[in-house]
């Protein structure tokens, strides 16, 4: 492993096998398996018909697709081993290889692309955030696996929001209306 692995690794290390740490970091890992927390979100965005609902759809397909595109491809690419050690936690054994974090990749690609608010995207990454914390807790990847994955999805979501406005406009329009009579700036962000 690499200087900034270890370094990463030690400072995770006084926290696993404390039961509550454990099964926190369990938890976060299982709800993001699958995208199954971002299903929620999407599915809560899109309750009503019309233009939200297709909007959230196109969010949701995007984001997932993409990263599990792009997950995909690099990871056959780099074909990292996983740390020998894996922490017993009732999460699913991983298969597939290390770098990058896919749970990571695709929580930040889905994060920056469900948001539409800065509260939005507070909450958003801090769980994306959560997750990442807990695959390097739960030494289902590398330090540097998650880092990469972080790197990566923040970057692909982050291209996608333009793709989704431009395919979703009369949702995005409603969005902006809302946000105005909130006070509140779009995501926090520029758009790209």
């Amino acid at each position: 492993m690499s200087d900034l692995d270890d370094a990463i690794d030690a400072a995770f290390e006084p926290l696993r096998g404390r039961p509550s740490i454990d099964r926190a970091a369990a938890v976060v890992s299982n709800l993001a398996d699958y995208g199954f927390v971002w299903v929620l979100v999407a599915l809560l965005k899109g309750r009503r018909r019309g233009p939200d609902r297709r909007r959230a759809v196109v969010q949701l397909g995007a984001a997932g697709f993409s990263s599990l595109f792009v997950s995909r491809a690099v990871k056959s690419v780099v074909e990292r081993q996983r740390p020998d050690e894996h922490l017993a936690a009732a999460v699913r054994t991983p298969t597939s290889s290390s770098f990058p974090s896919g749970h990571t990749l695709a929580a930040f690609c889905t994060a920056f692309v469900l948001a539409e608010t800065e509260v939005q995207t507070t909450a958003f990454v801090g769980f994306a955030g959560a997750v990442a914390a807990s695959r390097i807790h739960l030494r289902a990847h590398h330090p540097t696996d998650v880092l990469g994955g972080a790197a990566l999805g923040s970057v692909l979501g982050l291209c996608l929001r333009p793709l989704v406005n431009t395919v979703t406009p009369g949702s995005r329009h409603r969005a902006a209306r809302a946000r105005r009579g909130m006070g509140r700036r779009p995501y926090g962000l520029k758009e790209l």
